[in-house]
């Protein structure tokens, strides 16, 4: 097993930076000044080293992953995206507004939301995959899925990345289908199932609990052949958590880098931006949504998966531009 210490890392985005921080994960715009970490050689190479998602992307930056979900009944969005041509003109649409990822999803896994059958979700998914490489987009795409047969529909069509909101704790076969074809696999927190998560989550410490629990799963995937490196860790935003269990995990969203893999954050027009803001309709949230993906982007998250992308996109691209120092002063 692999012992994964939790150890608080300190992001600096104040300029100028203090003279003894270190880069967070290779990225030269976000800092951590921890004094005991930066002593141990296992932490500095946790904190340090680049995370690589994969060799075509960017690794200085976060990254924005631009949701296309293909179904009826997704809580935001359901029914926009649903057949062949709209689904298409949607991705288009977040390759234009500079998406990096794509990230297709046939079941929907709000609260209360029902399982999808097997054939159903590889008939949603595999042939907008398909379409998408068919008409020479070759924006990575992420398949966001539990089920083995989806994923691999999904890897044979043109997907590159899995992304397992069960943290391969729902289909055991996924993990084969991930290591065999070498892909990055997201693994994410989530207390309970979609029917069961919101009905009363409990917690002593969660984010020492999801913290605990990712480096469990992490382990798990690297026994089933994974490779640590291709390894994505998500703190499961609104999965089995109140308001205040999702803003403890934000305000410590930078512990999980001891894990020492690619955090990212999916908390777009969730519930709990609601809950704080006021706004019932979840399409209506995009600016809360934007105020959670800076502070991510402070906490050197790596991904920000979010609905609106262009929006989001114009965000960082300014955060960037206000924390990055220029060289030679």
């Amino acid at each position: 097993m692999t012992a994964f210490i939790p150890f608080r890392v300190s992001p600096r985005t104040d300029i100028p930076r203090p003279k003894n921080a270190l880069p967070l994960a290779g990225s030269a715009h976000v800092w951590w000044r921890d004094e005991s970490a930066a002593q141990n050689p296992v932490c500095r190479a946790r904190i340090m080293a680049p995370r690589v998602i994969l060799p075509s992307l960017p690794s200085d930056r976060p990254l924005v992953m631009g949701i296309v979900n293909v179904t009826p009944d997704s809580f935001s969005d359901g029914g926009t995206a649903d057949t062949l041509h709209s689904a298409l003109a949607r991705t288009r649409a977040l390759v234009d507004a500079g998406a990096d990822i794509l990230d297709i999803g046939g079941e929907s896994t709000r609260p209360g939301a029902s399982v999808v059958p097997l054939v159903d979700e590889i008939a949603r998914t595999a042939p907008v995959i398909a379409a998408i490489r068919a008409a020479g987009i070759t924006t990575p795409i992420s398949i966001d899925t539990r089920k083995a047969a989806v994923a691999e529909a999904a890897l044979h069509a043109g997907a590159d990345i899995v992304n397992d909101v069960s943290a391969l704790g729902w289909d055991p076969d996924l993990a084969r289908v991930t290591a065999e074809a070498g892909a990055p696999i997201c693994l994410m927190h989530a207390q309970g199932t979609p029917q069961t998560m919101q009905s009363d989550p409990r917690y002593g410490d969660v984010l020492l609990e999801v913290y605990d629990y990712l480096a469990r799963r992490m382990d798990y995937a690297v026994s089933k052949g994974i490779h640590p490196e291709r390894i994505i860790t998500d703190p499961g935003i609104g999965f089995g958590k109140t308001v205040q269990h999702n803003l403890t995990l934000l305000q410590g969203l930078a512990l999980l880098h001891s894990l020492g893999a690619p955090i990212l954050l999916g908390a777009s027009r969730k519930g709990f931006i609601g809950a704080i803001s006021g706004v019932q309709k979840a399409s209506a949230r995009m600016p809360g949504s934007l105020a959670v993906a800076l502070s991510a982007a402070a906490q050197g998250a790596q991904i920000i998966r979010v609905h609106d992308v262009a929006e989001t996109v114009q965000a960082l691209a300014l955060w960037r531009a206000l924390t990055t120092e220029e060289d030679g002063k």
